[in-house]
């Protein structure tokens, strides 16, 4: 059994805030050259799932505690290895536009 700070290095918190346990990862392709066995075995699980992984799955599936798997998502996401889906509330228009095209549409009928 290998303490969990061994397998971060001593982190106790994952570099990126915004990445929690719902969080979706996505491989992203490059040499996976260098990295640590709990950062290849990450990297192996989420290469093998389309759309996406969530990072409680990742947890579980490798038997790791939560807390450590987002630590060791942020370093591979760091270091490019990992990504995430573009936030789809990026894009979406303001409630103003939504308003006008419902009312336009209302009209119409």
């Amino acid at each position: 059994m290998v303490r969990p700070h061994v397998r971060t290095g001593g982190r106790l918190r994952p570099t990126r805030p915004e990445v929690r346990l719902e969080s979706l990862v996505l491989a992203a392709t490059g040499p996976a050259d260098g990295l640590r066995l709990d950062h290849r075995r990450v990297l192996a699980l989420a290469q093998g799932v389309r759309g996406g992984l969530a990072v409680a799955d990742i947890a579980a599936v490798l038997q790791l505690p939560p807390s450590t798997v987002l630590i060791l998502v942020c370093d591979l996401m760091d270091g490019g290895h990992l990504s995430t889906p573009v936030n789809a509330r990026e894009d979406q228009p303001e409630i103003n536009i939504l308003r006008e095209v419902l009312r336009g549409l209302q009209a119409k009928v």
